[in-house]
């Protein structure tokens, strides 16, 4: 009988630390932190097909995207689908392009930390060529790094704030590639 007693509160405390780690799990999830894994190469070089990256949920809550942040979100044009893009325009910005470069509130944009100097970048069939656009308030500019695979804000245009899902904070995989992510105009 004493067998049967030890075996049932071994049970119960297996069952607790289950539940409990179980809800700990959901509130990282849900609240603070979820993975995103990278799928396809508009993010290249600065992330490659198939990475895994944790991305801060909470941080939206007590600050918002700036310009360099990479942020993951729905897709505008499809919300079952979760893109990764680079902000270039904040509320209240100017952005347009023109021979090759972007240009945010008529200041050439150096994005030479993140891309090559032979990376150029044209309009689409939103933002065209030489045609400034002005970011309007709860959306943001975003592109890809790899330019010319990038289906991104030049494409379909802004992208609102509800779509956003959080700011990419970490790749942790491969192990190889592990590593913050920065943005590269933050000091």
């Amino acid at each position: 009988m004493e067998f049967l007693r030890k075996v049932y509160a071994y049970l119960i405390d297996t069952v607790q630390t289950l539940v409990l780690v179980f809800a700990v799990f959901l509130v990282i999830y849900f609240y603070l932190f979820r993975p995103f894994q990278v799928s396809g190469n508009s993010m290249y070089p600065t992330f490659l097909d198939r990475e895994y990256i944790l991305t801060n949920i909470i941080g939206l809550k007590f600050g918002l995207p700036k310009q360099g942040d990479v942020l993951v979100f729905k897709a505008p044009n499809d919300p079952e689908k979760d893109y990764i893009k680079r902000v270039i325009g904040v509320p209240g910005d100017t952005v347009m392009v023109g021979n090759g470069d972007v240009f945010v509130n008529q200041k050439f944009l150096d994005q030479s930390s993140f891309l090559k100097p032979t990376v150029k970048t044209y309009g689409g069939s939103f933002l065209r060529e030489g045609t400034p656009v002005t970011v309007p308030a709860n959306s943001y500019f975003v592109m890809g790094d790899n330019r010319p695979g990038s289906s991104d804000s030049r494409e379909w245009g802004f992208v609102p704030v509800a779509n956003i899902i959080g700011k990419s904070l970490f790749v942790y995989w491969p192990p190889e590639k592990m590593g913050t992510v920065k943005n590269p105009y933050s000091n």
